[in-house]
């Protein structure tokens, strides 16, 4: 038997995500990615995987089985645990964030889609047939990854810190200043929002007061981006997530800088939302130190920050 991981039961949805898929938006397909970049990179790196390998992403409980051979796993980037050749897993529902990273040594060897792993709901593509996980799938892996070290207090200290459920979510004004009044700037950077139990991979919704703007619904489509959060007709704003749409007409009033993507998608259905304006220097500060930002990333922050 090839070695595989077999779902035994699930609680909630539960996807195969990878890193995403950069470079192929012009053909109208999101980026995608981890809902919760830093947590998918810790759990691959402690066992041993490369940070953007392909892994289960589940919003509920969880059981799996090791097949085939003995496998190291590590939720969420604890110290990985060997789960022996038929032994079963089971996992609660996350209760400190809204999800739970589950990587394995030699990652999930599904096929490679547009470039990526991971998998694309609203598109039926990538991950494991195109579609949420179900009780009785079998998902191969690779070759065993080499074992390495378990992760620093330094690193856990930071990870924590990038994930702070207390700390506001900083963010870019614009581009459509010209559509909000400082009073509405002001409402979006002076009120407590809170995470809508409505929410998804598409869009994270806020429920709170309403932003006032004078977009009629007639404004130019334009591309779309990661962070960027869009103002409805009714004044609700949307935070777009890793398969938000390629492009929109909402205006959009502000962008959430990529090092506090996964602060956002880390807070669970109610939990309170505030924003910070800061600059783009700040910007760039936070992603050069940022945990989730790939080793050997090149000095020129601005592709990763507008999540292009």
């Amino acid at each position: 038997m090839s070695a595989c991981i077999e779902i035994v039961g699930l609680g909630a949805p539960a996807t195969v995500q990878d890193g995403g898929r950069p470079g192929v938006m012009h053909h109208g397909v999101p980026p995608g990615g981890a809902w919760v970049p830093e947590l998918l990179i810790a759990a691959n790196r402690a066992v041993g995987n490369a940070p953007g390998a392909a892994a289960l992403e589940a919003f509920g409980r969880l059981e799996l089985r090791a097949r085939g051979r003995d496998v190291r796993v590590s939720v969420d980037g604890e110290a990985p645990n060997v789960l022996a050749d038929g032994d079963t897993l089971t996992l609660p529902a996350p209760t400190r964030h809204s999800v739970h990273y589950v990587a394995v040594d030699g990652a999930l060897a599904v096929p490679e889609v547009l470039g990526g792993q991971g998998t694309l709901w609203v598109a039926r593509l990538g991950g494991w047939e195109g579609r949420p996980l179900r009780t009785g799938d079998r998902l191969p892996l690779g070759p065993p990854a080499t074992p390495i070290a378990a992760p620093s207090e330094a690193d856990l200290s930071r990870l924590t810190e990038a994930l702070d459920p207390s700390a506001p979510l900083r963010v870019l004004l614009g581009p459509d200043a010209s559509r909000f009044s400082d009073a509405a700037v002001a409402l979006l950077l002076g009120s407590t929002f809170a995470v809508s139990p409505s929410s998804d991979r598409v869009g994270q919704r806020l429920d709170g007061p309403p932003v006032p703007h004078g977009d009629e619904g007639g404004g130019t489509c334009r591309p779309m981006v990661r962070g960027a959060i869009q103002v409805t007709l009714s004044g609700t704003p949307i935070v777009m997530g890793p398969d938000h749409p390629t492009t929109g007409g909402y205006p959009l009033i502000a962008a959430v800088i990529r090092a506090d993507w996964g602060r956002l998608g880390a807070r669970r259905p109610g939990a309170p939302v505030r924003f910070q304006a800061v600059t783009l220097e700040v910007a760039r500060d936070a992603w050069r130190t940022h945990p989730a930002r790939p080793t050997g990333a090149t000095s020129d922050p601005s592709r990763p920050i507008l999540g292009a």
